[in-house]
């Protein structure tokens, strides 16, 4: 009877994070629709899909509902989904990634608990282990983050499919991301379910920046149960400060989400940590920072937000962030400028922090490297003035912004 409950919970938990996932979709259609119909036509390429007989809509189709502000249907998405499901497991299952140990845990995780507590060492040597972890993998990274999301990740950065997995496991733990969701769930039937969906898309911005740095990082190859040891005490500790660190422009945007939240009846404290999350990812830029200058990582903090507080970086990420990203590659053009900006704040720190000789205090620190680059700064602020008083922004201009700030770089 144990053993019956615990895989009906299983059953019903995992129907419950795939509804949630189309949910979340659903909310985001008009934003999604090209990654959708990239998707598809990559499926159909490789001959997993016929459109036509899963009624799923031609190029033609996707243009009337694109110019109509529409995207998939709920029933639609559940079926791009399941094959988004059906191609990542046979990537992965022919990958390395099911024997690394610590993805290898989740074996014992897909069985029911009555099983785990008599059966841990037989599991080990199931047959179809590399199987089943798979399978738990797949299922449970889609029916958070939706069909497209490895697909859209292997056309931004040209990884294999095993690697985005093994990337986003990284900052799903990292991060913390587990209870938090739990934490959201944990509110069904006390706030509206839109707030709740908000909350959960708003986290996935995250979770694909860290999958994104992961990518992009030798850390990637690294023992997963080391990398993630190494990166979470750090990242829980500094996200403690953030709230001291940011500047008076980012506190009273964070203030005023956390209110709006509290609004709606989530507990201040988890709003806090939803709105903290578009600061949490340069976290992982501070650890690696500090630990290439062999600084701690409280030094490296004051100095990394001094200098986006100089340099009008947060005012530059959010006009970035406003760009649209309705088509593929508006989304990689905002893309490569997020992750160009973040890449400078990174390299400007450093540079602080080697440039400054023998003095460790970080005002101190700040004080020599604006005295040695005195002329670019003054540089970047004229044309930063120029840009606020601008009535909008395009592309090209923030292009230009980047540009100067490389001078720094």
């Amino acid at each position: 009877a144990e053993m019956t409950d615990d895989v009906a919970a299983l059953v019903l938990r995992d129907n419950y994070f795939q509804t949630q996932a189309l949910s979340a979709m659903n909310r985001i259609a008009l934003q999604l629709v090209d990654a959708q119909q990239r998707f598809i036509q990559f499926l159909e390429k490789s001959g997993r899909l016929n459109r036509a007989l899963e009624y799923l809509p031609s190029d033609e189709e996707f243009a009337e509902r694109r110019g109509g502000g529409k995207g998939l249907t709920a029933p639609e998405g559940a079926v791009l989904l399941a094959y988004g499901k059906i191609w990542l497991y046979d990537e992965v299952l022919a990958s390395p990634l099911p024997d690394d140990p610590w993805v290898a845990t989740a074996l014992a995780r897909y069985f029911p608990m009555a099983l785990r507590k008599s059966y841990a060492e037989y599991m080990r040597r199931h047959p179809l282990s590399r199987e089943i972890i798979s399978t738990h993998v797949i299922n449970s990274m889609l029916n958070r983050v939706g069909s497209t999301f490895v697909h859209r990740l292997m056309e931004t950065t040209g990884a294999k499919p095993h690697e985005i997995v093994r990337a986003y496991l990284l900052a799903r733990e990292i991060f913390g991301f587990v209870p938090l969701w739990q934490d959201v769930e944990a509110l069904d039937n006390k706030v509206p379910y839109a707030v709740q969906m908000e909350m959960l898309i708003d986290s996935s911005r995250l979770l694909e920046r860290g999958t994104m740095w992961f990518l992009r990082s030798r850390r990637l190859s690294d023992d997963m149960r080391a990398t993630i040891a190494q990166f979470t005490p750090r990242v829980e500790a500094l996200a403690t400060r953030l709230s001291e660190l940011i500047d008076a422009g980012d506190r009273a945007r964070v203030d005023a989400a956390v209110d709006a939240y509290a609004a709606s009846g989530v507990p201040q404290a988890l709003g806090a940590r939803i709105v903290a999350l578009d600061t949490l990812y340069s976290t992982l830029d501070i650890v690696e920072v500090g630990d290439a200058t062999k600084r701690p990582v409280e030094v490296v903090a004051d100095i990394y937000f001094g200098v986006s507080a100089r340099l009008g970086v947060p005012w530059l990420r959010g006009r970035i962030a406003a760009l649209p990203q309705d088509r593929h590659w508006r989304r990689l053009a905002k893309g490569a400028m997020l992750d160009d900006l973040s890449g400078l704040q990174r390299t400007v720190t450093t540079e602080v922090l080697v440039g400054g000789g023998g003095i460790e205090e970080p005002s101190a620190l700040m004080t020599a490297w604006q005295e040695r680059n005195a002329r670019a700064i003054e540089r970047e602020d004229q044309l930063l003035g120029e840009l606020r008083a601008a009535p909008a922004l395009d592309l090209a201009m923030l292009s230009v912004a980047l540009r100067e700030l490389r001078a720094l770089a």
